[in-house]
Order: C-alpha cells, then structure tokens, then sequence
C-alpha cells in the first residue's frame, strides 16, 4: 500500500473575527488565500481544511493524510466532537472522490501551512 500524501493546511483572520486567509502545503507547495469572506479563527481553520481537500482533488489524489494545527476541528471532521452542521456536511461532501482521508493533529510550530501564513504577514 501506498503511503498517503501529506497536506498541511492553516487557516486565520486578522482580526477575529474578521477577513479569512487559508494556506495548504502539499509536497513543498504552499498555496496561499485571501478573501474567503468574514468569519472567525474556527470558520477560517474549516475553509483551510475545504481547501487542502479542493487542492488534493486537483492533483488527482486518493489518499491523503490533513495535517492541522486546530485540535478542534480535526476531532470535529473526525466524528469525535460536536460541530456546526454546515461545516461537516461540506466536509463529507469535499471527501467523496478519496479512497482515503486521515486527519492527524500537530503542533503549531510543526505546521508547514501555518509556517507560510507567519511568513506571509512577516514579509521576506
């Protein structure tokens, strides 16, 4: 079998709420964006996570592992805590192409998405 692919993604605003801002990194890749609307640091995480998926379907992927640092939202797309429905539905609809999705947590400090968001508003 195959090992899966590995996405970071990070989402935030600034302010909170306020302007949403997403990044995914895939195989080195990030992929940064801005005007997803208005929400708060939750809403931006699941639009990050919408967006890792949205990228992996574009490479053609069937096994991916999504790499985050929001500890609730990764238990909350994995059925173990309770989220606000619209997001979970969006969640499950955004997965149906895969053969296999997995969601594994890590740290803020190991997360290459949330990396490139720093760097984004740090400059170069």
């Amino acid at each position: 079998m195959n090992k899966p692919t590995p996405i970071y993604f990070d989402g935030g605003c600034r302010p909170n709420p306020g302007p949403i801002e997403t990044a995914t990194v895939m195989a080195g890749v990030a992929d940064i964006r801005r005007g997803a609307g208005d929400g708060d640091n939750e809403d931006a995480e699941w639009t990050a996570l919408l967006h890792a998926l949205e990228r992996a379907a574009a490479e053609g992927l069937s096994d991916i592992l999504l790499l985050g640092d929001s500890l609730s939202v990764i238990r909350q797309a994995s059925g173990r805590q309770t989220v606000r429905r619209p997001w979970l539905d969006r969640f499950r609809e955004a997965t149906r192409g895969f053969d296999r999705v997995r969601l594994r947590h890590v740290g803020r400090k190991r997360n290459l998405a949330g990396i490139a968001l720093e760097k984004m508003h740090r400059g170069p």
